[in-house]
């Protein structure tokens, strides 16, 4: 049985450190292409993480890695492109990894303040949580985020590539 979190709370999933289930999450990624005329949906292969979730939201922790080289749109010759050194450069830079600290309350949801790094350059981000569930004490996320691939220093294919990524994350945690 779904045990919803009330309003979102971070504080419904009890307190511990969680470990990421890497089969059971998911990272999409939603590109606009061909100068905004399509959107490429393609997915990323988390690689590992840890949640920490304490009594005060403003204290919980989140580590996140990615595989850059598991980008997979069901496209071969595009994915190629995607981690080859045009963009993501996977060979030289193979993690993508997400830091945060601290959950405050935005509207319905909450708001987790942090920085990717990918590329070989760190940048803040803010990712949001809509929705947050317990089952069987397998805690679950779901959360935005928008990066700019330009502040990463990916800046090849302009138009061909849009500029932005909208990140759709929802994550499995298991009680470590």
């Amino acid at each position: 049985m779904t045990q919803p979190a009330s309003g979102t709370q971070p504080g419904t999933v009890p307190p511990g450190t969680y470990t990421l289930d890497t089969e059971r999450s998911t990272i999409r990624a939603d590109v606009k292409a061909m100068f905004g005329l399509m959107t490429v949906h393609g997915t990323f292969r988390l690689a590992g993480g840890q949640i920490s979730i304490t009594a005060d939201p403003g204290s919980c922790v989140v580590e996140a890695s990615i595989e850059a080289a598991s980008y997979d749109s069901g496209f071969a010759v595009r994915d190629a492109d995607v981690v080859s050194a045009t963009l993501l450069d996977a060979r030289s830079y193979p993690q993508i990894t997400f830091a945060g600290r601290g959950a405050h309350r935005d509207g319905d949801g909450w708001v987790m303040s942090g920085t990717v790094t990918a590329h070989g350059t760190v940048q803040p981000v803010q990712v949001r949580v809509s929705d947050v569930q317990l089952e069987a004490g397998t805690a679950r996320f779901r959360a935005t985020a928008r990066l700019d691939r330009t502040s990463f220093g990916i800046t090849k294919k302009k138009g061909l590539v849009g500029r932005t990524a909208d990140l759709l994350i929802e994550a499995v945690a298991q009680p470590s």
